[in-house]
């Protein structure tokens, strides 16, 4: 048991155990609380028998480093051999093994720490690595995951965060498990539209989408409209770009297809984009409580984004920038996106609207109805694109 412990690296963590734990967990909303309740299940069948990888996400406090220390502790009591390392503590070791005073050669380092029988990494931050340091986890990782080698991972990142090189291997559902610890309150969520009172009741049910006092031709717009938005809610592919005045129920359309999308488990994001930009320029402060990066990058990789009212923020080379980006990132990603805007794409910055016309993943269409809130405008057949489907 003692020689267990010492190569175990846990040190004063040999305290952290299944029984120290708050059943509860140290979350004292519900929500919190079940999250950490499942996943604690999880992890006690883990430590019975561990096999494949288990991923713990949650923020400072969520309890993941006590979870990931009470397995190595059971492990030991069970006679088993165990090596805990911090990310950080980790890559210092792989660096001071360069040393010519150091007492063991990195290879040999190396080779310990990648053919552990359970290796548990704690705190593994990939935004604040360098490129030699992500060269370093990714070989291990994708020894481990090729091994089918136990392995458990705490990390306050999302999985979104993840390098590309090996988001596959956490996600795999085969081998990986990832157990959230607590639900992020995140600038997403603050940032996330779709609870508001008016729009999370926007739904395909209620939408009008047969105005009587509408001509046949408007009302034939509309309809053809709501059939798209449905369509776009049972099978997320591509973009859907919705043109047409304030109020046309561009708006309504895309908060109905969010509100199924939600409903039906899928993880989607609707911002205005206003918003969108405050955010971002607020992530700037000194008193920011999420970086601008990590923000932005969870919001560029989004299962299913909405944009609404593109194009009704100052048009600052700054904003343009930021909003090209996020474009240009969906774009290539291919990645489901709806855009509602007031605009003729003709106004909107070249390229970004070149994306948003490029039929291979695009559906442009023009609403021609009036205002939903008074139709006290004549409905108008807009300023259609050539690509535009009226």
């Amino acid at each position: 048991m003692a020689r267990l412990q010492s190569i175990s690296n846990l040190g004063s963590l040999s305290k952290l155990t299944f029984d120290s734990l708050l059943p509860l967990g140290r979350g004292g909303d519900p929500v919190s609380q079940k999250l950490f309740q499942l996943a604690l299940d999880e992890i006690r069948k883990f430590a019975e028998n561990p096999q494949g990888w288990i991923v713990l996400v949650g923020p400072v406090g969520s309890g993941k480093t006590h979870l990931a220390c009470a397995v190595a502790n059971y492990r030991i009591s069970m006679g088993s051999s165990v090596f805990y390392i911090t990310v950080a503590e980790l890559l210092d070791h792989l660096r001071s093994a360069y040393s010519p005073s150091s007492d063991i050669e990195y290879d040999e380092l190396f080779e310990q720490i990648k053919n552990s029988p359970l290796l548990i990494l704690d705190n593994l931050n990939y935004s604040a690595t360098t490129a030699w340091s992500r060269g370093k986890l990714e070989q291990l990782l994708e020894h481990r995951f090729n091994g089918r080698l136990p392995t458990l991972i705490t990390t306050g990142m999302s999985v979104e965060e993840f390098s590309t090189d090996y988001a596959g291997h956490i996600t795999d559902k085969e081998v990986s498990k990832v157990l959230i610890l607590k639900k992020e309150s995140s600038s997403l969520q603050s940032l996330d539209s779709l609870d508001l009172e008016l729009l999370k009741n926007m739904r395909l049910s209620n939408f009008d989408s047969k105005r009587l006092s509408l001509p046949e031709d408007v009302r034939q717009n509309l309809d053809q409209a709501y059939s798209i938005a449905r369509e776009f809610a049972r099978a997320p592919q591509g973009w859907l770009i919705y043109q047409g005045l304030n109020g046309c129920g561009k708006t309504h359309l895309s908060a109905a297809i969010a509100n199924e999308l939600r409903e039906s488990g899928k993880e989607v994001l609707f911002i205005v984009v206003p918003d969108l930009l405050d955010h971002l320029r607020a992530s700037f402060g000194p008193e920011s409580r999420v970086s601008y990066d990590a923000l932005f990058e969870k919001i560029k990789k989004i299962p299913v984004l909405v944009l609404d009212d593109f194009g009704e923020h100052s048009a600052t080379s700054w904003a343009q920038e930021k909003l090209y980006q996020l474009i240009n990132y969906r774009y290539n990603a291919r990645l489901a996106t709806v855009i509602t805007t007031c605009l003729n794409l003709e106004e909107i910055e070249n390229r970004v609207s070149s994306r948003m016309v490029d039929p291979s993943i695009s559906l442009v269409f023009n609403i021609i109805a009036p205002d939903y809130r008074g139709d006290i405008k004549t409905a108008k057949t807009g300023r259609s694109h050539p690509r535009t489907k009226n």
